[in-house]
């Protein structure tokens, strides 16, 4: 009898130990479209400082965007803007208003821009580790 009721305990812990290890997991998941949107920065930066919002990080932006579409006559008009805010920028910023002047043939601005960029040690020093380091 001890044999009968230790292999009906034996059956049950068993079939129940199946059962309570073979959870059913039900994932629910959902189809997610991922799309990307083009915005043209340039064209919301430029409906900004037409309405006559001006900040030192708008014309920054727009001068070094138009710079690097090679847009260099509107690059030297926002970075001519830029000047006119604060002459305290990194050296690059002198340097691309520099080649923006130059091409559109204001070259004596330009080697004004050079000249206000040479009269500050600190920042030539500094243009120059930057040429190293991205050379």
């Amino acid at each position: 009898m001890k044999k009968q009721i230790k292999f009906y305990i034996l059956i049950i812990s068993i079939f129940s130990f199946n059962t309570y290890s073979q959870k059913k997991i039900i994932a629910n998941t959902k189809i997610i479209k991922v799309e990307y949107v083009y915005v043209n920065v340039i064209k919301t930066y430029e409906r900004v400082a037409q309405k006559g919002y001006k900040s030192i990080d708008l014309f920054q932006k727009l001068g070094n965007s138009y710079y690097s579409n090679n847009e260099l006559e509107k690059a030297a008009k926002y970075y001519g803007e830029l000047f006119i805010m604060t002459s305290d920028l990194e050296p690059e910023y002198y340097y691309h208003y520099a080649q923006s002047l130059n091409f559109i043939g204001q070259n004596d601005k330009a080697n004004e821009i050079l000249d206000k960029l040479c009269q500050k040690p600190e920042m030539m020093l500094e243009y120059n580790k930057q040429m190293k380091v991205n050379q």
